[in-house]
């Protein structure tokens, strides 16, 4: 018995159907128990340290309750992302009834000798591009594996741009990255920083800007989207912006220069002399409410120009779109709905006021376009693309020979019998990725996963889980008015897609259950009331 090893628990009292989090000298473990055997992981998941006894643990897999990373309960493999690294595992001793635990970190497999071929291409240094590069090397890869992108910076959430960094909440420097600073030099992966002008898709060649290619044997396209700029005359003057990226983001801070810390109350009544930074926001996108709601925490006024009746009533309908609308409402968010810009006016060069087609002036320092995106595709050849520029998939993100596609981009079978669909979920980007990164190298995997994402809005975090293009009843679990609720969109009494909020646990469980094929919504509010695996 190794001296170090720690009794943490007795076998009998450790459940099959829940794992435990220990302490083991200052080290956060968990603890997972399969008949006599116990196994032991880091217990914060690596994505962004969720504490993963508060989800679930079905059918082998352990689900993060925060994001819903999925790992591999007999091996800590990660199975499905955000998070793109394994849990860490220690060594377990079953002595009897006594569990022990050694504190100290088991060393990872040795990894494969690189070589130089065959080469794979990652063009898109986003989640997918990231989370590609990271399922390659999982799969066993030895390969040269190339990403290319055009921002310095290494891949990062994205999802923080919206959600923190507007508030102040978050500085653009502290944007956490998806892999480790050091992860692409130790796992051989060459980054290039560069525009990609050109691919020739029949020839297998990617050209850059300024200049200079690269061929590559198999490569996946994972550009993502580029933000809509309307014509809009004035959307060229200063002070208007798109945010897609970190340098979008830090320009945004910058041009709102300093304001009220985050101890700040905001309320309706103290919207007008918190500061005279004024925003105005074009669009009722996700992007665009998240950055109101963070705008809002450090007292900028915003103004919110939709030609929506209810926002966001196309995802969630028009019921749970006025919860939102009331939600900012109540915080001092200010919505002109069923509007249309006539134009943006400035005075020496820089945007002052948005002028309504109804005549009506908005005073506004600084207009966010938040009006939408569209796949950044525009540079391939030989490839017939769809009228809104996404790239067709089979089921195994395959778009030709040698050439694959994951996220906004990707034009992919959701379910059986419906038309293929592209979602713009940061973190479906990243299941395409994985796919496809293991059919390039030499698996058949098809896409089987039950898209998420959440949104952030005043303290409160929305989860959606799976897709629904149209149902044809709201089931709520909960009250909505409270934020504390599970709404199923309900479509032949099947569950297409739930929006929850305050249900962390309980969502971990439905996604496990909608993952193993249709769910009933009598199974599904079973589940919400006893948050257990069921029997899906």
């Amino acid at each position: 018995m190794p001296t170090t090893a720690r009794h943490v628990a007795q076998l009998s009292q450790l459940r099959e159907d829940r794992a435990q989090r220990v302490v083991v000298d200052d080290e956060k473990i968990l603890l997972v128990r399969d008949g006599d055997t116990v196994r032991a992981y880091s217990a914060d998941c690596p994505h962004a340290g969720g504490p993963l006894a508060q989800g679930a643990l079905c059918r082998g897999r352990i689900v993060c309750p925060w994001h819903k990373g999925t790992f591999d309960a007999s091996t800590g493999q990660v199975l499905e992302p955000p998070p793109l690294v394994p849990l860490e595992r220690y060594a377990v001793i079953v002595d009897g009834d006594d569990v022990l635990v050694t504190p100290d970190e088991l060393p990872n497999e040795t990894e494969l000798a690189r070589t130089q071929e065959p080469h794979f291409a990652v063009i898109g240094a986003g989640a997918a591009g990231a989370a590609a590069c990271a399922a390659l090397r999982e799969s066993g890869f030895s390969g040269r594996i190339t990403l290319i992108g055009d921002e310095p910076h290494a891949p990062y959430d994205r999802t923080s741009l919206s959600k923190f960094v507007p508030s102040a909440g978050m500085a653009p420097a502290d944007v956490p990255p998806l892999l480790a600073h050091d992860w692409f030099e130790q796992h051989g992966v060459e980054r290039i920083v560069a525009k990609v002008v050109r691919l020739d898709v029949p020839k297998r060649t990617v050209h850059l800007e300024p200049g200079g290619a690269l061929t590559y044997d198999t490569a996946l396209l994972a550009t993502g989207s580029v933000p809509k700029v309307p014509s809009i005359p004035g959307c060229e003057l200063g002070g208007v912006y798109v945010l897609r990226n970190l340098d979008d983001a830090s320009a945004i801070v910058d041009a709102l220069g300093d304001g009220p810390t985050d101890e700040l109350a905001i309320d309706a009544a103290s919207a007008a002399t918190t500061t005279s930074r004024q925003v105005a926001i074009l669009g009722g996108s996700f992007i665009g409410l998240e950055t109101a709601a963070a705008l809002r925490k450090r007292g900028v006024e915003v103004t919110v120009i939709s030609p929506d009746k209810v926002p966001f009533a196309k995802q969630f309908g028009e019921r749970v779109g006025a919860m939102f609308r009331a939600l900012h409402e109540s915080n001092g968010v200010r919505f002109h709905l069923e509007a249309k810009v006539a134009s943006l006016e400035g005075e020496e060069g820089s945007v002052h006021e948005v002028i309504l087609e109804s005549g009506e002036h908005i005073a506004a320092d600084v207009v966010l376009l938040g009006t939408g995106v569209t796949p950044a595709t525009g540079f391939i050849e030989g490839l017939p693309l769809q009228k809104d520029g996404g790239v067709i998939v089979n089921a195994g993100m395959q778009a030709a020979p040698g050439l694959y596609a994951a996220g906004d981009i990707a034009v992919f079978p959701l379910r059986e019998n419906e038309e293929p669909l592209r979602i713009e979920h940061w973190r479906v980007a990243q299941q395409h990725a994985r796919i496809a990164a293991q059919n390039m190298c030499g698996a058949r995997n098809r896409y089987s996963g039950v898209p998420f994402f959440w949104t952030y809005h005043f303290g409160k975090t929305f989860e959606y889980l799976g897709h629904a293009g149209d149902w044809d009843e709201l089931v709520v679990d909960g009250d909505l008015d409270s934020y504390e609720f599970a709404a199923l969109y309900v479509k032949d009494d099947e569950v297409q897609a739930v929006l929850a909020c305050e249900r962390d646990a309980q969502t971990a469980h439905l996604i496990d259950a909608m993952r193993q094929g249709p769910l009933a919504r009598a199974d599904a509010l079973r589940i919400v009331g006893r948050e257990s695996c069921g029997e899906a």
